[in-house]
């Protein structure tokens, strides 16, 4: 078992911890990761390397999600076929939760296991809101509720290494963008309850609010912004095609073919990076699904109701969307969608 630390300008904490960890378990490998931290903390380092731990460096920073990948690569080489559990390097991540982690992941797979905090006790207030937020968003956009989509002690089956130097993301992003991205890929979740631990506020926390929390937003944000191009190329042409024929159903059909089109395109490039041979053909399935929820749904809020035009298609639209998002990543543009349905691991989400 190698148990990974990202770490960025650390203090003795990054010490302690890899001592209390070899003093629990002397057969562990403790593989640490400088992330550009720099001639200051060279000492830190040195001291990490005498109490046992291999120390990689970057020469500049680049972002935990790099370090991250770096250190897979690193783990595959130097103890091919070990799993590897990843921990913070400030302290939040006490030894026996790490080894609790641990202990989960060496009898799965192809299962990412969480170590999930209970938020319990004083927390600051920005961990506090920044993880709700970012639960809710998650659970809106994939449907599936994980207890805490920021933790950062996680581990992964050796068999997952090479996949998780796959995932786009450099830095705070690249954590959710794996969760986002698991299901597709057939790798279930699993959640081990952890402490919660902050230390002075969470104060050496590297975590910038605005400039990270939009990394971490973006592969959601990416989706909604491709979804209101589709929806203004679907409603301008809705628009013009009821003036043009009279007709609703021939006027929501035309309209949703050319914004699906659009749509496709711009998820299969800038949204979900990737999509198989097939994938238009599934999408052209959910496609006429949607279409035939869509246009019930107009005709029943439009018709039906005597709504405007606009705001049936605005209510129409909102109630859909959050499907259509979680169709498209597990589906139509997941690796392996052909075949997700029917892997051995059909569970995403499991409680331990």
């Amino acid at each position: 078992m190698i148990v990974l630390v990202p770490a960025f300008e650390p203090d003795g904490r990054l010490v302690a911890l890899v001592r209390d960890l070899r003093a629990a378990r002397p057969d562990l490998h403790v593989l640490v990761v400088d992330d550009g931290s720099g001639p200051a903390c060279a000492e830190v380092f040195a001291d990490a390397t005498a109490t046992g731990a291999v120390v990689v460096h970057h020469d500049v920073n680049r972002g935990k999600g790099r370090a991250l990948k770096t250190g897979f690569r690193e783990a595959a080489t130097r103890w091919p076929g070990e799993d590897v559990v990843c921990a913070d390097s400030d302290g939040q991540h006490t030894p026996d939760d790490v080894l609790a982690v641990a202990a989960r992941v060496a009898g799965s797979r192809r299962a990412m296991v969480l170590g999930v905090r209970q938020f319990s006790g004083p927390v600051p207030s920005r961990s506090r809101f920044g993880n709700a937020v970012t639960r809710r968003l998650f659970v809106l956009t994939t449907g599936i509720d994980l207890s805490d989509t920021q933790t950062g002690l996680r581990a992964y089956p050796a068999e997952m290494l090479g996949w998780l130097c796959e995932v786009e993301g450099e830095r705070f992003e690249y954590e959710l963008e794996l969760l986002l991205r698991a299901h597709g890929a057939g790798h279930a979740v699993v959640e081990v309850p952890i402490r919660t631990v902050y230390l002075d506020g969470n104060s050496s926390s590297h975590f910038r609010p605005v400039r990270d929390s939009l990394r971490v937003y973006a592969p959601m944000a990416r989706f909604a912004a491709s979804s209101l191009v589709a929806a203004a190329v679907d409603y301008t042409l809705l628009v013009l095609l009821h003036v043009l024929t009279g007709s609703l159903l021939l006027s929501v059909v035309g309209a949703r073919v050319a914004s699906a089109t659009v749509n496709y395109r711009t998820n299969r490039h800038f949204v979900f990076g990737r999509g198989s041979s097939t994938s238009a053909l599934r999408y052209a399935g959910l496609v006429a699904v949607v279409l035939a929820a869509n246009a019930a749904l107009m005709h029943v809020l439009v018709v039906g109701l005597g709504l405007a035009l606009l705001v049936g298609k605005v209510l129409t639209e909102a109630l859909l969307l959050a499907v259509s998002y979680t169709v498209q990543r597990r589906f139509v543009f997941g690796r392996g969608a052909a075949t997700t349905v029917s892997t051995a691991h059909p569970v995403l989400h499991e409680r331990v």
